[in-house]
């Protein structure tokens, strides 16, 4: 049986699913934990995936494997490929007005999606290289190449670099092979490079002068493999020699590969951050920047909407009831939809969307009848949701069809989530059966890369989705609406 391994490195943690790559069955899996923060040295991530290889029983008989993982973060390189300072991930928000700073250098939102799909905010790339720049010059100056947290964990599997964080010009951390020739060794995907704010979906190329506009100077990039592209690794204690390595993904991206997600699909997944995307042939441009317009893992395109605020509503909500997760959803289905005015504005680490990196959450419409444990929980789970509606009527206003939604991720789990999201979304929506869909598509693209074919191989898609229906309840919108610019 030849296997195939797919690698989930995502915020919270590194996941690893080994499958057979005929049938795509489940062999065998691993999960290590990630450090918390929005900084972290990558090296993290390294150890996290050896333990996460240990813990799914070793990957030396795997024939390929790919790496997903979160998107937009920083990981600046020296020309030893060290690394030059803590990666900045996505949700760090430092890089807000870096983000502003380059939409006015540039001239316009509508000037950005024109040239490569997306508008900057905080999260992207490009905004956390301008800060860079500006705030931290001396480390700016150390870059010699910029990777993304997927590129950067692919290329050492494939036996390229080391770990650590370097301490100066030419400190710890210094390349197996060598400078200039690890980072030409650096391969990333269309999904990853199109979150970066300098590659463009449309044109299928890097734009040098927006990486100049946010860095300063231009320097390596990692070249784009297509879909079905791949690496051999040079063999190490945990992947052997020869091992092919996938272009990998975006969660994003993975995810829909894991879905097998056609036009007209849409996903919505709830896990640190919430994402509302679809599938499309054609690329997007919208110049409010309310969605972005990525590319796909498959050669398409992947118009996404993102908030901040999403699971970790609820776990809040959690903390401050004194309850878990599953009190915290039969508390929410007690309440009456609407939970009778009272409304969460979610903004709980600023927001992307809307655009609002520095706003703080809201509770509006306490009176002494809704100071109730259910009330509050109810008024988490429909806020989340309504914050996530904000994300879908974005895609609808650029005519993305939504024909089907399914819902997945972490909070998905919750059965007041399930029951609610019809009454907010106003249509039926689908739960596929839990998994670790991120690593799957990862798993499903490594299979890809090893058959050499033109399409990805079909496998067995497992059991129906679960469907949830349920009447409209449009009030619980209508009130958030009223009150979410109130939000600071």
């Amino acid at each position: 049986m030849t296997r195939v391994a797919g690698v989930d490195s995502s915020t919270q943690s590194c996941t690893i699913v080994v499958r057979d790559t005929a049938t795509g069955r489940l062999v065998r899996s691993g999960r290590a934990p990630h450090p918390d923060g929005t900084e972290v040295d990558p090296k993290a991530w390294w150890d996290a995936f050896r333990v996460a290889a240990d813990a799914a029983g070793g990957l030396s008989d795997v024939a390929a494997i790919s790496v997903a993982g979160q998107q937009h973060g920083m990981v600046a390189l020296d020309v030893d490929g060290a690394v030059v300072r803590p990666a900045l991930l996505w949700n760090d928000t430092r890089s807000a007005d870096a983000a502003t700073d380059l939409i006015r250098d540039l001239g316009s939102q509508r000037a950005w999606a024109e040239s490569v799909g997306s508008v900057p905010v905080a999260s992207f790339t490009a905004s956390k290289l301008r800060w860079l720049r500006d705030h931290e010059p001396d480390s700016a100056a150390r870059v010699a190449a910029v990777a993304l947290p997927h590129d950067w964990l692919s290329w050492r599997i494939a036996g390229h670099g080391s770990g650590g964080t370097g301490r100066g010009p030419r400190a710890a951390g210094r390349t197996s092979d060598g400078g200039g020739a690890a980072l030409d060794a650096l391969v990333t995907d269309r999904s990853e490079a199109s979150g970066t704010g300098y590659w463009s979906p449309r044109d299928g190329d890097y734009r040098r002068d927006l990486l100049e506009l946010a860095l300063g100077r231009d320097v390596r990039l990692p070249r784009v493999l297509g879909p079905a592209e791949s690496v051999a690794a040079r063999g190490s204690e945990i992947v052997a020699d020869g091992t092919i390595v996938g272009a990998g993904a975006g969660d994003n991206a993975a995810a829909a590969l894991a879905l097998d997600m056609r036009p007209g699909d849409l996903a919505v997944s709830i896990g640190t951050s919430g994402v509302v995307s679809a599938v499309s042939a054609a690329a997007t441009a919208d110049p409010s920047g309310k969605v972005a317009g990525f590319a796909n893992a498959t050669g398409a395109y992947l118009p996404l909407a993102c908030t901040l605020n999403a699971s970790r509503v609820l776990d809040a909500t959690c903390r401050v009831l004194g309850v878990d997760h599953d009190l915290l959803s039969e508390l929410a289905l007690v309440a009456p939809p609407g939970a009778d005015g009272l409304t969460l504005v979610p903004y709980l680490e600023g927001e992307r969307t809307p655009n609002r990196p520095d706003a703080t959450g809201t509770l509006h419409g306490l009176q002494l009848a809704t100071t109730t444990p259910e009330h509050l929980a109810r008024a988490a789970v429909e806020g989340m949701l309504c914050g996530l509606d904000d994300a879908l009527d974005a895609l609808r206003a650029h005519d993305v069809p939504v024909n089907r939604l399914l819902l997945i991720g972490g909070g998905a789990r919750s059965e007041a989530v399930r029951q609610i999201a019809p009454q907010v979304f106003g249509m039926p929506i689908e739960v596929p059966e839990p998994g670790e869909y991120v690593a799957d598509g990862a798993a499903r693209q490594a299979a890809w890369a090893l058959s050499g074919t033109a399409t990805p191989p079909v496998w067995d898609a497992g059991e129906a989705p679960t469907v949830h229906n349920g009447p409209a309840e449009p009030h619980i919108r209508q009130r958030y609406a009223e009150v979410r610019d109130l939000a600071p």
